[in-house]
């Protein structure tokens, strides 16, 4: 996911998208601790997703 491709949604947009990710995340999490994970390096990579949708986000609202 790249930064300008955030840049041009909508606040709406980014805020469901956030919080579809953190979704994500919480299951990568259940998977990893049941066993069932076979990507691991997902975890870091929607972690660092949230990251860049939320910055966003903050730079939309000041």
């Amino acid at each position: 996911m790249k930064v300008n491709e955030l840049r041009d949604k909508s606040v709406e947009d980014l805020q469901k998208q956030s919080q579809e990710l953190s979704q994500e995340l919480f299951n990568l999490r259940f998977q990893m601790h049941t066993g069932h994970l076979e990507n691991t390096a997902r975890i870091s990579q929607v972690k660092k997703d949230i990251a860049r949708v939320n910055t966003v986000l903050r730079e939309k609202q000041a």
